[in-house]
């Protein structure tokens, strides 16, 4: 079958090849065509080739494709119907709508990023956040970088370099993409100590660990696990008696970043940074992406003294946020200083509290859109299942959902999963027990034509 490959100079003659010419380099256009042909060739060799596919149609549709993809964007918008609300793969939060006229505001004008208007001198990009920050949480100062993981390595670094900072072993995580607390303190120049044990710490640990070396106390909160059963833990308050009796700075990683009061809406279980500062912590350290809804950054509030001294940290430049992220961050927490608005406009939030009522109704309407574009060659069904909060955060909380079942004939639930996937806007979701389901609490309204579409294309791609 070798002998039937056709010669790259061939192909290129070819009317549907020699039609999308014009749209794309001609290295590009090589490059394709010479990768279809090897992988025609490896596929000979296992045995795998059919004769139709070395026909004309076929290796132009092959090429034709590989062009398409190499000419798409790699960063493309994903259909979530894994459930998962805030998932790290998939860019965790999605920002508010209100937030769209500000960021394009500010990607595509000059703005006043580090000028200050009133005096017509140089000013603070922090400027922009730090008052609605301190005013949402009762800080008497705050700061943003990058994320939360450089948020700690700042405030390790200009605080407490070539000291001991005492943790719970309990509270020494490790967080997405393999990093550990441990490995960030060693990269910021301060010491570990560790005290009492990994499901029990108590006050005498601390006292007991506390020496001239030591410059800081460090509670971490543990997002993304769980220490149920015989446990103990002090809480914020008792940490700051202990650090105000011997005089050291405590501060507090909280990961998610709760500003919204989540357990009065029934999620319990994620403490809130405003009752941190209340408590009395110097610093306290969380993310802008995760709980909070607004876009990656790592946010640090508390004592007016400390942030001055991570203000003047040579570190900061390097983990400074942009324009964009200052304007979505912005516009984000306005919206909290309205419990109606953050319900309503923060996506995660109203991902978090709709109800099953809600998700059924949402889950009606698809159907009917679905059995109307599909009839006779799908079925949909609405069944119960759970939800989960994630980007490392409430761990144990598993949110009551709809999901909608989907199964197009003579298509089997992997071949529908995987073709979804590889749309060209991929559409996520969960194979269970032989069945293909999309959770609809993280599906949004925009999002069905796109699945309707995607379900065509397999449902016509199968009757040929």
């Amino acid at each position: 079958m070798f002998k039937n490959i056709p010669k790259v100079d061939r192909i290129l003659e070819w009317p549907a090849v020699k039609a999308v010419i014009p749209l794309y380099p001609r290295p590009v256009i090589i490059e394709a065509v010479r990768s279809v042909l090897d992988s025609l060739r490896d596929e000979i060799r296992e045995g795998e080739l059919s004769g139709e596919s070395l026909e004309e149609r076929a290796i132009a549709e092959r090429i034709i494709g590989k062009l398409r993809l190499s000419a798409a964007s790699s960063l493309k918008r994903v259909i979530n119907g894994t459930g998962v609300v805030i998932h790290t793969n998939l860019g965790r939060s999605l920002l508010p709508e209100t937030v769209r006229g500000k960021l394009l505001d500010a990607a595509f004008s000059y703005t006043n990023l580090e000028f200050d208007v009133g005096s017509g001198e140089r000013g603070s990009r922090y400027s922009h956040v730090e008052p609605i920050i301190c005013k949402l949480t009762g800080a008497e100062a705050a700061l943003v970088v990058n994320n939360n993981a450089a948020a700690v390595l700042l405030a390790l670094s200009a605080l407490a370099r070539g000291k001991e900072v005492v943790v719970s072993r309990g509270e020494l995580v490790e967080i997405g993409g393999s990093f550990r607390i441990p490995d960030v303190m060693r990269q910021s120049g301060a010491i570990l100590k560790e005290v009492g044990a990994t499901n029990r710490t108590h006050p005498s640990d601390y006292r007991g660990a506390i020496g001239p070396d030591t410059g800081m106390l460090l509670k971490v909160h543990p997002s993304n696990f769980a220490i149920v059963g015989f446990t103990s833990e002090l809480t914020a308050a008792e940490l700051v008696q202990i650090g105000r009796e011997s005089g050291i700075p405590v501060m507090a990683d909280m990961g998610s970043g709760n500003l919204f009061d989540l357990a009065a809406s029934g999620i319990p279980g994620e403490p809130m940074v405003q009752d941190f500062v209340k408590a009395g912590v110097d610093l306290v350290t969380f993310s802008g992406d995760k709980l909070l809804g607004g876009p990656q950054a790592g946010i640090i509030v508390g004592k007016r003294s400390l942030l001055d001294i991570l203000k003047k940290h040579p570190l900061l430049r390097a983990l400074r946020i942009d324009k964009l992220t200052l304007a979505a961050l912005e516009e984000t927490l306005r919206l909290y200083l309205d419990e109606r608005q953050v319900r309503q406009h923060v996506p995660t939030i109203r991902m978090l509290l709709q109800s099953t009522e809600t998700l059924a109704a949402r889950g009606r309407k698809a159907v009917r859109v679905m059995r109307r574009a599909l009839p006779g060659m799908a079925n949909f069904s609405l069944v119960d299942g759970l939800s989960q909060a994630g980007g490392g955060s409430l761990p144990l909380l598993e949110l009551p959902t709809k999901l909608l079942s989907i199964s197009l004939i003579g298509i089997s639930p992997a071949r529908l999963e995987q073709y979804l996937r590889n749309y060209s806007v991929p559409i996520l979701g969960r194979v269970r027990q032989d069945t293909f389901f999309l959770d609809l609490r993280t599906v949004l309204d925009p999002d069905i034509p796109v699945i309707v579409s995607a379900l065509l294309d397999i449902a016509s791609q199968a009757k040929q």
